[in-house]
């Protein structure tokens, strides 16, 4: 399928972000760094007219790529700021990595497939967006050679949030995670670590892919 026409994918990012502010994603700076990510690069050829539709897509490796208000409710509640370094866990497509990039310093991304490591490179090659550092790698280990960070996104569920990941946030940082059985819906939870502990807030009823240690063998 050939690329979205600019003037179509304009009309679909207007409908996109006029969705998002009636769903309570507001922040001004979030809805302008997805208006400026276009979503259709980050989808499948055979997927490409669905780009900006309201659901999760399917993408290689058996993965997904989040649903819009997904990614928005996701980025708003890790309130990224221009200084912060960013880890992201479960780099899938590229496109969440992305949108964070146009709004913090620096997006550590790890996925356990290296096929869409390499793909998700290509594509933020192709939008210039020098600020992310990819690895194919163990995302329950986190990536501790950059540590700390300032905020944690991960992409995937667990019935817990891996300690590695808290091990790794700073305090007064953020981490945002799908929390709870993998096969069901999970609970998309808001996590502040403060010098007392560490304080959560659950957010949304979600469905994300689980959560697998390791790095593929093969992808």
């Amino acid at each position: 399928m050939p690329d979205i026409d600019p003037e179509e994918r304009r009309v679909r990012i207007a409908e996109l972000l006029l969705r998002l502010r009636r769903v309570g994603i507001t922040d001004q700076r979030v809805v302008s760094a997805i208006e400026a990510v276009p979503r259709d690069v980050f989808v499948e050829a055979e997927t490409r007219s669905e780009a900006y539709a309201e659901r999760a897509l399917p993408i290689e490796c058996g993965q997904t790529i989040s649903a819009p208000v997904i990614v928005g409710m996701m980025t708003m509640a890790l309130d990224p700021q221009v200084e912060d370094r960013i880890l992201e866990i479960g780099t899938g497509s590229g496109y969440q990595a992305a949108v964070l990039a146009k709004l913090s310093s620096h997006v550590y991304t790890i996925d356990r497939f290296r096929t869409l490591v390499s793909t998700a490179e290509s594509r933020f090659k192709t939008l210039r967006l020098d600020n992310i550092t990819t690895a194919a790698s163990d995302g329950t280990e986190g990536w501790p050679e950059h540590a700390p960070f300032d905020k944690i996104v991960v992409t995937a569920a667990a019935d817990a949030v891996p300690q590695a990941l808290f091990d790794q946030l700073r305090t007064g940082g953020i981490l945002v995670a799908p929390v709870g059985p993998p096969s069901g819906v999970q609970q998309l939870k808001r996590f502040v670590r403060t010098e007392a502990g560490v304080k959560e807030t659950i957010l949304a009823d979600v469905r994300f892919v689980p959560l697998i240690p390791g790095v593929a063998e093969r992808l």
